[in-house]
């Protein structure tokens, strides 16, 4: 399925819990940088929420998996305008009792963003290896590994996997306080963070968890940043999150 946003299209996956029941809450589920929907990362978050009655709803953000948009050209404000699109679009279906939201890497620094902007709409947040230090790097010209004058950003980046980007995601990313965003979101966050993650420092899952009002943190030992050694533990903790939120 596709949604749009502003005539880009969005690839979309929207699963439900066994039974297909005829009420219940949903949780949209975003990916990471380089990333998309069907990673076994991120279909381990989808199956343990549908297991516990959650549906789910997986997008593609711009220039990812099987949107529309090429990789080079996307920023943080597009992948935010998309969000809120599905967002938009989980709202309209009849079935949805209440909203949630998680993602992974620059998907979690997304959601978080998100998340503020929603927080009359979304009831819980779930930041898995959040990649908040986006922004601050950006301002600091150290983004994706290469060095470069915040002042006079060049036309391209060269992202992982020898992909480029174009010197507008990082200008988009400067002008982002992460802080403020989390200030505003006050209702419950779980964030997951694999201690041994080799892209996103764990140290920035810790400072952001007590940033928040009301927030877990839950560290996956020994694990990386797309957890590839414990992602069993990751979905217990999701599961085990929800739960409560379910139960609240």
């Amino acid at each position: 399925m596709y949604i749009d946003c502003d005539g880009i299209k969005l690839n979309a996956y929207l699963d439900m819990p066994k039974g297909n029941p005829k009420k219940c809450p949903l949780c949209i589920v975003i990916h990471g940088f380089t990333g998309h929907s069907e990673e076994r990362h991120i279909s381990a978050v989808q199956e343990a929420l549908n297991e516990i009655g959650v549906a789910t709803l997986r997008a593609d953000m711009y220039g990812h998996g099987k949107s529309d948009g090429k990789f080079e050209d996307h920023t943080l404000f597009k992948w935010l305008t998309n969000i809120l699109a599905v967002v938009d679009y989980a709202r309209s279906l009849d079935f949805v009792t209440d909203l949630y939201m998680t993602g992974h890497s620059q998907g979690g620094l997304a959601v978080m963003l998100a998340a503020a902007m929603e927080r009359d709409r979304i009831k819980a947040l779930m930041p898995l290896s959040p990649a908040a230090m986006i922004p601050e790097v950006a301002r600091t010209g150290g983004l994706l590994g290469i060095q470069f004058d915040p002042e006079n950003i060049p036309e391209e980046l060269e992202a992982w996997d020898g992909r480029k980007l174009k010197g507008n995601y990082a200008r988009v990313a400067q002008t982002i306080h992460v802080e403020e965003f989390v200030e505003k979101y006050q209702k419950p966050v779980l964030i997951v963070h694999g201690d041994q993650d080799e892209a996103v420092p764990y140290e920035c899952g810790v400072r952001f968890s007590k940033l928040y009002k009301n927030c877990r943190l839950v560290t996956i030992p020994g694990d990386t940043h797309c957890y590839d050694h414990h992602l069993e533990l990751v979905t217990a903790a999701v599961k085990e999150f929800m739960l409560e939120q379910l139960q609240a």
